[in-house]
């Protein structure tokens, strides 16, 4: 269900969050040992309270590893879900869009600037070619 991209940018995603609940927490100690609303707007000087600090930097740690580890969950999911390829069961057609089908090789080459070249397996010639199979052809030679 994971692959390294996903992962990748999953925990990029991550990483950012962090950073930011981070710079919230520290906002509010700086807040609290700073006295912002008395230095810039002129309020009432509060003294400084570390419990009322460390409880409030506990609950958004707390708020923010449960975002974080939501969003990796979703980005995770999301990726995979975005991975599954419908296909059409008897033309091999990909459902590109509700109303639209796309061929396989047109869907490929487009998306991985892939070139497709075409031969025949060494089942398919016994099982549709079975006057041209002979013991000696291998798969490389082909339908020849």
């Amino acid at each position: 269900m994971k692959s390294s991209t996903t992962n990748l940018i999953a925990k990029k995603v991550a990483w950012y969050e962090t950073s930011a609940i981070v710079f919230v927490i520290a906002l509010s100690w700086l807040d609290e040992i700073l006295d912002i609303p008395y230095v810039l707007l002129g309020g009432p000087a509060t003294p400084i309270n570390w419990r009322e600090s460390f409880f409030e930097s506990i609950i958004i740690a707390v708020v923010g590893a449960a975002i974080i580890r939501h969003t990796y969950r979703l980005l995770t999911r999301v990726s995979y879900l975005e991975s599954i390829l419908p296909a059409c069961a008897s033309c091999k057609k990909i459902r590109v869009d509700p109303e639209f089908w796309e061929g396989i090789e047109q869907f490929i080459e487009e998306r991985s600037k892939t070139e497709f070249t075409h031969g025949i397996c060494p089942d398919c010639i016994r099982k549709y070619y079975p006057e041209m199979a002979s013991p000696g052809k291998t798969a490389a030679d082909g339908a020849e």
